[in-house]
């Protein structure tokens, strides 16, 4: 294996149950209480859940009915997305006293770069136990973090033990705390991935690295190359102090299901209005147009559109969602419409970038 890969100090902070927790931390009546943040009732849709309703089984992503019935003593909260984002500024503000070098990934986590950090500290898992102390006695939340060389690795460490815990891979412990690793925990591998490895004989990270970068490539298209190189500890990606953003969407869950796409129309005009709006305060445009369909068993269905040109004009992004809405007809009656922009003016084309790989015997203080 060769030396030349820079090796870097990255930490990656994730906020524990964030939302949930910013709400029990507003209201103390709800401490220690199964919430869930997000639509109750039949229609609704959990954004987060507290640790205490997770132990029941619910989960962002879930419907309201399910969660419910999997915890009849749930409390639902209406999330306050303005005051989850003034938390979070606060607790980026911890970050910079840091580092400049903060690549948030949303509102409750990040990386931090802190090879050259601004406390001349050497060490990053003190950073990042400083760091997760200043939050929880400024803000009273807690936090986990995951510390490492890059940021493949930092993020899967950062959920190992979770919550208000943190774990650190170094350099000469990586290749091993790979192998070990259930397939399901690396980040990238989705459920539907997971399920076809499961199908391969693919259970754990040392499973994953005896097969051929051929076998993967034929076998999982694109991704093989990553996941070839993320088991064997490869990932040159930097922190990038300011991301990219690569799309933008709305979308409305209906509290009646929807059975003809004239009943749809003024619902699309009300989210293209509401994507216009987020496109002009964020100051870019699109070519790409995507509607998102959801039906009411569930099943989910997406047509894209991509223009010669950039828009962010309310009346185009309608007309081409209308375009898409017309072009099949509907399967089943509908219970969600979403509209969303790619293919913005901020991407820019990204030179190749060499593959290098990582030494284990390496020695690096953490």
């Amino acid at each position: 294996m060769s030396t030349d890969l820079p090796i870097r100090k990255i930490i990656h902070v994730d906020m524990d149950a964030f939302y949930a927790s910013v709400e029990q931390l507003d209201n103390p009546d709800l401490k220690g209480k199964p919430i869930a943040v997000g639509g109750g009732g039949k229609r609704g849709v959990v954004s987060a859940a507290s640790y205490e309703a997770r132990k029941f089984g619910v989960k962002s992503a879930m419907a309201g009915s399910l969660a419910i019935k999997l915890c009849p003593d749930l409390i639902f909260v209406k999330t306050n997305f303005e005051r989850y984002t003034e938390i979070s500024k606060k607790i980026r503000k911890i970050f910079y006293e840091y580092t400049d070098l903060v690549e948030p990934l949303s509102l409750d986590e990040a990386y931090l770069d802190v090879t050259n950090n601004k406390k001349g500290n050497p060490s990053a898992s003190l950073i990042a136990e400083e760091i997760r102390t200043r939050i929880f006695k400024d803000l009273g939340l807690t936090a986990s973090a995951g510390i490492s060389i890059n940021k493949f690795i930092a993020k899967v460490a950062s959920d190992y033990n979770k919550p208000n815990g943190q774990k650190t891979v170094n350099p000469e412990e990586i290749l091993e705390f790979l192998e070990n690793l259930d397939i399901r925990k690396f980040y990238g591998v989705g459920k539907v991935t997971a399920e076809k490895m499961y199908q391969k004989g693919i259970f754990t990270g040392l499973d994953l690295k005896k097969k051929s970068l051929e076998y993967l490539d034929e076998n999982f298209g694109k991704a093989g190359r990553y996941y070839y190189y993320i088991v064997r500890g490869i990932h040159n990606s930097e922190v990038k102090p300011h991301r990219t953003r690569k799309s933008l969407a709305a979308e409305r869950t209906f509290s009646e299901n929807l059975s003809s796409e004239i009943f749809m129309l003024e619902k699309l005009e009300h989210i293209a209005e509401e994507v216009s709006r987020r496109l002009l305060k964020s100051k870019v445009a699109g070519k790409t147009v995507t509607l998102k369909i959801k039906y009411s068993d569930f099943t989910l269905q997406t047509r894209s559109k991509t223009l010669p040109y950039y828009i962010s004009d309310k009346s185009v992004i309608l007309e081409t969602a209308k375009e898409l809405l017309y072009q099949n007809k509907m399967t089943n009656s509908v219970r969600l419409l979403g509209i969303s922009m790619s293919n913005l003016n901020t991407e820019k084309k990204k030179k190749p970038e060499l593959t290098k790989s990582v030494s284990v015997q390496l020695k690096f203080e953490f």
